[in-house]
C-alpha cells in the first residue's frame, strides 16, 4: 500500500515559470499520497508573482487553503486580501467566475489547492479569451499532459462537418 502520508514543507518543489509574472515552486501531492478523486498540490509563489493565469474550470472545484503569507484572490470581478488560515472556495463555472491567486506583497506565499479531479475537463481564460479542453489527464502532471489537449479560441473553431464526406459533392 501506497503510504497515505506526505508532508508539504518536506514535498520536492517542481519550478514553474513563464515570463517575468507568472511563477511558482509546485508540488503535486495527491498522487503522492495515493488519492484517487482530489488533486493536493502545493504552491511556493514568490513576492510579486502568480502561479497561473485566471480561468474557470467547467467541471472542477477547486479549494484554496493559505498555509504562509499574504496576497489576493480574484474570483469574478471581486478581488479579496487573504492570509494565512484562509479558506477560499472555486466552484465549477465559467468564464465570469474565473479565479487567480496573486502574491503581492513581498514575502512568499504558499498555499494548497485541492481539486476535484473529474475527466475531462474544460477550462476559460478569460483574459486571453482561450479555452482548454483536456481529456485523459494524469494525476501528477496535470492539463498539459493529458492524453487529448487542445488549447484555442472559439472563433478559430472548425465547423462541425469540417473533413467529413457529406455527399454533397457527388
Amino acid at each position: 500500500m501506497k503510504k497515505p502520508i506526505a508532508n508539504i514543507f518536506e514535498a520536492e518543489l517542481a519550478p514553474w515559470k513563464k515570463g517575468n509574472n507568472f511563477e511558482a515552486g509546485l508540488a503535486r501531492l495527491g498522487v503522492k499520497i495515493g488519492a484517487e478523486q482530489l488533486g493536493v498540490q502545493y504552491h511556493v509563489v514568490p513576492a510579486g508573482k502568480t502561479a497561473f493565469p485566471r480561468h474557470a474550470h467547467h467541471k472542477n472545484e477547486e479549494m484554496l487553503i493559505v498555509i504562509s503569507g499574504t496576497g489576493e484572490y480574484q474570483a469574478g470581478d471581486d478581488t479579496w486580501p487573504v492570509k494565512a488560515g484562509d479558506i477560499i472556495a472555486a466552484p465549477a463555472g465559467d468564464g465570469s467566475s474565473a479565479h487567480q491567486m496573486r502574491n503581492n506583497s513581498n514575502e512568499e506565499l504558499k498555499y494548497l489547492v485541492v481539486s476535484t479531479r473529474h475527466d475531462p475537463d474544460v477550462v476559460e481564460y478569460p483574459d486571453s479569451g482561450k479555452f482548454a479542453v483536456a481529456s485523459m489527464i494524469p494525476k501528477d502532471t496535470g492539463l498539459l499532459g493529458a492524453r487529448i489537449v487542445y488549447i484555442g479560441k472559439k472563433e478559430n473553431s472548425l465547423d462541425y462537418w469540417d473533413g467529413e464526406d457529406t455527399g454533397e459533392n457527388k
